[in-house]
C-alpha cells in the first residue's frame, strides 16, 4: 500500500506558535510539546523562525514549504544612476517622463541655499543657523510648465556624509562655485561625489555681481579639476548667476530641463511606489515622520510600507509646502506619517501588499542584520580585485588618492592612469593633499573605492570607520611600490596582505638542558596562551632575537597542546637554544587583512 502523502503547509519566515497551530489545524499544546522534545521552552505567543517551524511540522506529518516573500526590487550598487536604479525590469511602454531630481553641491558660503532661495522665491537661508544649511531638504518648483525637484544638501565639511547621500539621490548635480572665491577643497570633494554618483554636472558660477569676481580664473580652476566648461570646448554647462539679484536664474533652470530631456528620465507611475528617505525625525505630537523622495510608482495615503527594518502604513502625507496630499507620483518629495520608528536618511522605501507583509519583511531584515553583525565586514580590496574582475563583478578600479604634497600626486596619478586594459580601467575619483579622513572613507563606501595614501597618515576616526565599513586603506612611502601593487592587483598577481595577531606572552624563568633535545625554557605565561606549533618570537629587551615556531610544550612531564595565562610550562623552539632568563616569548598567528 502506498504511503500516505504528507499534507503541505506554507509557513512564513517568522510566526508565533499560535499562528503555526492555526496553519496546521492542530492544538498549540501539541506544538509546544514537540518544541520541548527538541529542547526549546516556548509559550503560545512566542515567535519562531521557519527552520524551527518546519522541523515541528515534519515531526507532525506535514511537509513544510516557505511562503514566497513579496517581490522586492533588489537594491542596486550605489554607483548606479538613480534614473535607472528603480526602473529595472519595467516594460518600456509603461514608462512616462518624470521631473528631474537636482542636488545643489559646493563649498560652504558659496551661496547654495541663497541660490535655492532665489529659485523658490522664499527665504530659506535666514532661518538656518549661521546661514549654513543643517539638514537635507527636498523642494519642488515649476518652470515653463515643467516640474523640477531640488535636494538642498549642506556644504560644510561636517556634513560630508549627507552631501554624499544627496548626490546619490539625484539625476543632475548643480555645482555652485563663487566667482570671487574660486574652486575650494570642498568644491573638489563635491565634484568627486557627483562623479561617484555618475550624474551630469552643471556649474552655477555664483556671485558674478561682486566687483572682485573673476569668472575666467574659476573656469581655469575647474578645468584643472577635470571639469572643462562648454565655451572652452568641454561638455560641462556653466551658467553665470547671482543668487542675490536673481540674475540668470531662468537660464539655469532651462539648462536643467535641457539636460534632463537628454537623459530621458522616466518612471512608471502605475505601480507600487519605491523611493528614498531624504530625512527622518520624531515629532512630539505626530510621532515618527520621514521626508520621502518617490522615484518610481505612486505613493498613496493608506499604503503599507517598509523602510529597512521599519514598517507602517501611510496615515497622512504633506507636500513641500506643508499641504496635505493624497498621492505622490515619481520625483515628488513628501513627508509621511505612520511609521513604527524613525528611518535613516538614504534608506529605501517600498510599498508592499499589507501591513502584515511589511512587518514580516522588517522582522526578517532585523534578523539578517543581527546575523550579519557576527560576520566580518564585506570588503572590496586590491587582494580580491582580479577574482572579481574574472567573475564580471567589476569593470573599473575606483581609487581615492591622498598625498603629502601636490608634487607627489601628479606622478602617481599619471602612472596609475596608464595601467589596466580594455577590460578594467583605473578610475581616480578623488585626489588631494592631506591625511586620510572620514570624508575619504565615506566617499569610498559610496563608490566601492580603495583609498591609497602616500606619505600621509590615517586619522584614528577614519581608520575605525574603514574597519567598520570594510574599506581597504593602503599607505605607501615609495611611489613605485604603490604603482606596482595596483598593477599586480589588475593582473591578479598581488600577494595577500597579512598581519600578526599576538595570542600570548611568556617570561623565561629558567633554562634546562634536556638530553637529545638541547635547551628548553621554563616559562611563566603572563597573558593569553602559548600553543604548540604556533608562531613565536623571542624578545630580549627591545630586540627580537628569534622568529620561528613552538615545537614542544610540556607541563611537568606531559606534552600539552596549549598553556594559558597563570601557568608554568617548558617551551622548545625550532632551531633555537640561546635562552636567557628574562627573555619574553611572544606567540602570534598570521591573519589575512582582507
Amino acid at each position: 500500500m502506498a504511503e500516505e502523502q504528507a499534507k503541505v503547509v506554507t509557513i512564513p519566515e517568522f510566526l508565533t506558535v499560535r499562528q503555526l497551530a492555526a496553519l496546521m489545524d492542530v492544538s498549540p499544546i501539541d506544538i509546544i510539546k514537540e518544541l520541548m522534545n527538541a529542547g526549546l521552552m516556548v509559550n503560545i505567543n512566542q515567535q519562531i523562525d521557519f527552520d524551527t517551524a518546519a522541523i515541528v511540522a515534519q515531526e507532525m506529518g506535514f511537509e513544510a514549504q516557505p511562503e514566497t516573500a513579496p517581490q522586492v526590487e533588489e537594491e542596486a550598487e550605489v554607483t548606479t544612476p538613480f534614473k535607472q536604479r528603480f526602473i529595472t525590469g519595467e516594460a518600456p511602454e509603461d514608462l512616462v517622463p518624470r521631473p528631474p531630481v537636482v542636488t545643489i553641491l559646493g563649498h560652504v558660503d558659496h551661496g547654495k541655499t541663497k541660490l535655492l532661495d532665489a529659485i523658490r522665491h522664499t527665504n530659506v537661508a535666514d532661518s538656518e543657523a549661521g546661514g549654513i544649511t543643517q539638514h537635507i531638504g527636498a523642494y519642488q518648483i515649476t518652470h515653463q510648465g515643467k516640474k523640477i525637484t531640488f535636494l538642498d544638501t549642506p556644504g560644510h565639511e561636517a556634513f560630508t556624509a549627507m552631501r554624499a547621500r544627496g548626490a546619490q539621490g539625484a539625476d543632475i548635480a548643480v555645482l555652485v562655485v563663487a566667482a570671487d572665491d574660486g574652486v575650494m577643497p570642498q568644491t573638489i570633494e563635491a565634484i568627486a561625489h557627483a562623479r561617484a554618483a555618475r550624474v551630469p554636472i552643471i556649474v552655477a558660477l555664483n556671485k558674478i555681481d561682486k566687483p572682485n569676481a573673476n569668472p575666467d580664473l574659476v573656469k581655469q580652476q575647474l578645468a584643472d579639476a577635470g571639469l572643462t566648461v562648454d565655451e572652452w570646448g568641454g561638455d560641462v554647462i556653466c551658467v553665470p548667476v547671482s543668487a542675490k539679484y536673481k540674475t540668470n536664474i531662468d537660464e539655469l533652470l532651462e539648462n536643467i530641463l535641457l539636460v534632463s530631456e537628454v537623459a530621458e528620465l522616466r518612471a512608471n507611475p502605475n505601480r507600487p511606489a519605491m523611493g528614498t528617505v531624504v530625512e527622518g525625525r520624531l515629532d512630539k505630537s505626530k510621532g515618527p515622520m520621514a521626508t520621502i523622495l518617490v522615484q518610481n510608482g505612486t505613493l498613496r495615503v493608506g499604503d503599507a510600507v517598509v523602510i529597512g527594518e521599519i514598517y507602517g502604513r501611510v496615515r497622512a502625507m504633506l507636500n513641500d509646502k506643508g499641504k496635505r496630499v493624497r498621492e505622490a507620483p515619481p520625483s515628488m518629495p513628501v513627508v509621511i506619517f505612520g511609521l513604527s520608528d524613525v528611518p535613516t536618511a538614504g534608506e529605501i522605501l517600498e510599498v508592499v501588499e499589507n501591513e502584515r507583509t511589511a512587518r514580516m519583511i522588517a522582522s526578517r531584515r532585523a534578523a539578517e542584520r543581527q546575523e550579519a553583525a557576527t560576520l566580518p565586514a564585506k570588503t572590496f580590496t586590491l587582494d580580491d580585485l582580479y577574482e572579481q574582475l574574472q567573475s564580471g563583478q567589476v569593470k573599473e578600479l575606483n581609487l581615492i588618492i591622498k598625498a603629502d604634497v601636490q608634487g607627489s600626486i601628479e606622478p602617481i596619478v599619471t602612472s596609475l592612469q596608464k595601467l589596466g586594459d580594455e577590460n578594467l580601467q583605473v578610475n581616480i575619483l578623488h585626489q588631494a593633499t592631506g591625511h586620510i579622513t572620514e570624508s575619504d572613507i565615506m566617499l569610498a563606501v559610496a563608490s566601492r573605492a580603495i583609498v591609497i595614501g602616500f606619505n600621509v597618515t590615517v586619522d584614528p576616526a577614519a581608520r575605525r570607520m574603514a574597519e567598520r565599513e570594510g574599506v581597504d586603506v593602503r599607505v605607501y612611502d615609495i611611489i613605485y611600490r604603490l604603482i606596482d601593487d595596483v598593477d599586480k592587483a589588475l593582473k591578479g598577481l598581488l600577494e595577500p596582505v597579512y598581519r600578526d595577531v599576538v595570542t600570548g606572552h611568556a617570561e623565561v624563568r629558567a633554562v634546562f638542558r634536556v638530553p637529545h633535545a638541547g635547551k628548553v625554557a621554563g616559562v611563566y605565561v603572563t597573558d593569553g596562551e602559548i600553543a604548540r606549533n604556533s608562531l613565536a618570537r623571542v624578545r630580549r629587551g627591545d630586540e627580537v632575537i628569534y622568529d620561528g615556531r613552538v615545537t614542544s610544550l610540556k607541563r611537568f612531564t606531559e606534552d600539552v597542546k596549549e598553556v594559558k595565562a597563570g601557568f608554568e610550562c617548558g617551551v622548545g623552539l625550532e632551531n633555537f637554544n640561546d635562552y636567557q632568563e628574562g627573555d619574553i616569548i611572544e606567540a602570534y598567528r598570521k591573519e589575512r587583512v582582507s
